[in-house]
């Protein structure tokens, strides 16, 4: 079960600039990478769902209510990202926003949800259209709910 407190020793994602990205923002406490271009980011730590080991990655997000809204397009790859399926397996998560640490509930946004989290985020990030052109599976879209 990820918290916030396994962000900080999580393994990095395997791609390297968002490793870097990550490493970045957490080295400046979060004061540099949260923001690039008028585009917010954050920084996720999952539990590996083979290994058990906190896994972490940064992405773009949104918000609704007290809630932030992630994207789990994987660029439209025609499988889901691993930290997607790591929420599926274990909903807690260790969230940093900016300068705020916390752990958060994930979910799934219902089907009544998406239609509006999908165009709100398609309006942050424009390419997320594109990518759901490139695959056939349905870009599932996360609501992370804070716990703290």
């Amino acid at each position: 079960m990820a918290t916030a407190e396994d962000i900080d020793r999580a393994t990095d994602s395997q791609w390297g600039w968002v490793a870097e990205h990550a490493r970045t923002y957490l080295a400046s406490g979060g004061t540099e990478g949260h923001e690039r271009d008028g585009v917010y980011t954050l920084v996720l730590a999952t539990t590996g769902r083979r290994t058990g080991t906190p896994r972490r990655t940064c992405l773009i997000y949104g918000t609704a209510g007290d809630a932030y809204v992630v994207v789990a397009s994987k660029g439209g790859s025609v499988e889901d990202p691993a930290w997607f399926m790591n929420l599926v397996a274990e909903p807690s998560a260790g969230v940093q926003v900016g300068t705020r640490r916390f752990t958060a509930r994930a979910r799934v946004a219902s089907a009544d949800e998406r239609g509006p989290l999908w165009a709100q985020m398609a309006g942050i990030f424009p390419l997320y259209d594109e990518y759901a052109q490139k695959t056939d599976r349905e870009i599932p879209v996360v609501l992370l709910t804070p716990l703290d």
